[in-house]
């Protein structure tokens, strides 16, 4: 319990150094990652029930080589890369916007040194270091969270195309 509560006294001191900027940079992570870690469950528990029907209801047709059976054939193996990319655009996109919020606590870190040398001058550095601080850290916060995301990203769309390649093997056309 005490280390937790020491846990916690530093995020808030990270943030505080950071400002409020970092809440929307660890808001946009959280989406993120509950996003990115259902895809992991989806891709893991459920999707395997849904190839084993798809590729059982192809097994069970007798016509499986006439040009409209070819069509029901890609017709099922589209829906599943459908099911199989839900979200995925959306995590792109939440992946690209952390660098971008982590850049307006740049801006608004920048503002409040600007404020402070416009009120004190340049003759107080500690003023300056705190808007500093909060001019560098979200930036830093947000580089981070994209890069945890394009690494689980690029690691689920393999998984996706790999997934997609194994249903279309997996149901002959001959």
């Amino acid at each position: 319990m005490h280390g937790l509560i020491e846990l916690w006294e530093s995020v808030r001191d990270f943030i505080a150094t950071g400002g409020d900027v970092l809440y929307v940079v660890a808001a946009v992570l959280f989406i993120m990652w509950v996003l990115m870690i259902e895809r992991w469950w989806f891709i893991a528990r459920e999707y395997p029930a849904m190839r084993d029907k798809i590729i059982a209801d192809w097994n069970a047709r007798e016509d499986t080589t006439s040009w409209y059976a070819h069509k029901i054939r890609d017709a099922w193996v589209s829906e599943a890369k459908t099911h199989l990319n839900l979200r995925m655009n959306v995590i792109k996109t939440l992946v690209a916007v952390c660098p971008m919020v982590g850049l307006l606590g740049t801006v608004t870190g920048m503002i409040a040194v600007f404020e402070i040398m416009a009120m004190v001058g340049t003759g107080n550095p500690r003023l300056m270091a705190a808007g500093i601080s909060m001019a560098t850290i979200p930036t830093m916060a947000g580089m981070v969270a994209a890069l945890s995301g394009v690494f689980v990203t690029s690691k689920l769309e393999g998984k996706v195309r790999a997934a997609v390649h194994e249903l279309a093997d997996s149901m002959p056309h001959h």
